[in-house]
């Protein structure tokens, strides 16, 4: 009977040029599929460096780079397959010079500003990343934080006023209430006292023009004397004395990037309120209004739910 000869095994140098080839394949696959990603502001402060630094981590396989705003050309000379990130409105100024051009996420834009830089119809190929809390978000909150209140005061200005219908939309079937006051001359405290005298609580938009470091003073010394509870407009706010706010942080941000950029920019929403949030409160003023402390996971959690039931 013949006698098989044993099969010889691969040589080391064999082994190590197939592991080559295996190794070769497999960075080509990704170095294939890697993303430019390019974001640009006129900030290039150490704020924005971390946060881009941050998402190259967490995208280790794309090319993540900052460009400012000077040292770039028109919109149309950038390649068209760039995931373009603009981080402030000058960039948003420089986008909007030409149609042409890769499709663009505009990162923590609000309502306000859109508004005022790109009318009521956006261009199809910006992306609105929303950084003021979405309007039926903070109801719910007033809704879980004080189940009581009817009415809710709002104050706006011919800049915020297109909010209005929205808001008295999402209030109705919580059963709420919106009352408003017109609000063009923060020096006459007229309007604001007969909000407080008509509502339950108050419920700030993120519109600059009143509420800030000029107004939040009168703002709050003038609810608080009355019981009543300022909800919003952001967190910052929070920290100077109105009662609660939802808002979305960098890491919030972050998370929301890395999901958007792993879709087709043909996918991507014309407009987007973040799903990741938390909410931030002032246990000083919950105490001062009677309101047991406030546990903002479990809070941030239950709007989460709510937003996720179909």
């Amino acid at each position: 009977m013949a006698h098989r000869q044993p099969r010889k095994t691969p040589g080391i140098g064999r082994l190590l040029a197939m592991l080559c080839l295996v190794i070769g394949g497999w960075l080509n696959s990704l170095t294939a599929h890697a993303e430019d990603i390019l974001l640009t502001g006129t900030d290039d402060s150490p704020g924005v460096q971390s946060f881009i630094q941050a998402l190259r981590e967490l995208r280790p396989g794309d090319r993540v780079r900052f460009q400012p705003l000077a040292d770039l050309p028109a919109p149309s000379k950038l390649a068209g397959d760039i995931r373009l990130i603009l981080l402030d409105l000058p960039s948003l100024d420089w986008r909007l010079q030409d149609a042409r051009g890769p499709a663009t996420l505009v990162l923590r834009i609000s309502r306000l500003q859109a508004r005022q830089h790109l009318g009521e119809n956006p261009p199809p190929y910006l992306s609105l990343l929303w950084s003021d809390p979405p309007l039926e978000r903070q109801l719910h909150l007033t809704r879980l934080l004080l189940p009581q209140v009817k009415r809710v005061g709002v104050l706006y200005d011919s800049h915020s006023e297109f909010l209005l219908n929205e808001l008295r939309r999402a209030a109705r079937p919580l059963g709420l209430e919106v009352v408003t006051e017109r609000w063009d001359n923060i020096h006459d405290s007229r309007p604001l006292q007969t909000l407080l005298n008509n509502s339950d609580v108050l419920l700030g938009l993120d519109d600059p023009d009143l509420f800030n470091p000029k107004t939040v003073k009168n703002l709050l010394l003038s609810s608080y004397s009355r019981q009543l509870a300022l909800i919003g407009p952001n967190a910052g706010f929070v920290k100077a004395g109105s009662l609660a706010s939802t808002y979305s942080d960098q890491s919030d941000w972050l998370a929301i990037l890395d999901e958007l950029l792993d879709q087709p920019p043909a996918t991507w929403p014309r407009t987007y309120y973040p799903p990741r949030f938390k909410v931030s409160s002032n246990p000083q003023v919950a105490r001062s209004l009677g309101i047991e402390q406030i546990n903002e996971a479990s809070v941030a959690t239950l709007l989460a739910e709510r937003e996720r039931r179909p």
